[in-house]
């Protein structure tokens, strides 16, 4: 079961195209020398990203996503770079993982700049469904930017309060990374030596410290992050994988998650954001032709 195809609908610019990804509204984006993106409205969520390493090369898929995937808006796609807000994981009482990537966000902005294809999405309290709203009882407006061109994916991620009450969030970009094996992966910057992946790996790094270093196995990836204090590096092993109903039993060995976090202070506690206030996370990731 491969990758669902995705067929135009009509051409907004040179640079974005509207499609449907599986069942999903989606933007497709690209870039004047062939770099790509698609974004589903659901969950404001890249589903791909096909990067051009060599001048007048192909550009070439960088991002994993599960053969098992829904695409259809019942449940929270597997794979791609799913948005995390306003809780990561379990460390809340709220949804896993938030209610972001979960609600149908709105395009503000879509164009070229700079020799990348870009688009901004937005969400706010008034976008949820009553259910969603009803559980997070405060004002708030999301902006996710997402850019590409060459080898290199720019997306960066700001929440504003726009309320009268301050509120805890959490927030990450949980980058699904493509790898030809999983055993093959080498990762600096996240600690003092070398990580390698060889069993089931779910762990906060904190407090990052320049770029992330990730060797493949059959190229390098540079990341470098601002405003995202943490790092969490995560794939399920074979035995995780294999409980997994959105996930072939295989295809934990076909990836690796690098991502961005804001997880909150040494003691776990979550970031406050003050009525007014704007708090921006950056993201990019640049693969090393060669």
């Amino acid at each position: 079961m491969g990758r669902p195809r995705a067929s135009p609908l009509r051409r907004i610019l040179v640079s974005a195209t509207t499609i449907n990804f599986g069942q999903l509204p989606a933007l497709q984006l690209r870039a004047p020398d062939g770099a790509e993106a698609t974004i589903t409205l659901y969950g404001a969520h890249v589903v791909s990203w096909k990067a051009v390493t060599t001048a007048g090369g192909p550009a070439q898929e960088r991002l994993f996503l599960s053969s098992l995937s829904a695409l259809d808006g019942q449940k929270a796609i597997r794979g791609g770079v799913p948005v995390i807000f306003p809780q990561f994981a379990e460390r809340g009482t709220g949804m896993r993982h938030g209610f972001a990537r979960v609600a149908t966000w709105r395009v503000l902005d879509q164009g070229e700049a700079d020799g990348a294809a870009f688009a901004v999405l937005a969400l706010n309290q008034g976008d949820l469904p009553q259910q969603l709203a009803a559980a997070w009882p405060y004002a708030f407006e999301l902006l996710l930017r997402v850019a590409v061109r060459g080898a290199q994916l720019d997306m960066s991620l700001d929440v504003r309060n726009t309320g009268t009450q301050t509120f805890p969030f959490a927030a990450a970009l949980h980058t699904y990374h493509l790898v030809e094996d999983v055993e093959a992966v080498r990762i600096d910057g996240v600690q003092a030596e070398t990580l390698a992946i060889t069993d089931k790996l779910d762990h906060v790094f904190e407090r990052i410290q320049g770029a992330i270093a990730f060797d493949t196995g059959a190229d390098k990836v540079t990341l470098e992050q601002t405003g995202f204090n943490d790092a969490v590096v995560w794939n399920p092993g074979a035995a995780d994988a294999a409980a997994l109903s959105d996930m072939e039993d295989e295809e934990y060995r076909r990836f690796v998650c690098i991502e961005p976090a804001l997880l909150g202070d040494a003691a776990a506690r979550p970031q406050q954001l003050e009525p007014g206030g704007i708090w921006r996370g950056t993201y990019r990731a640049v693969v090393q032709a060669g």
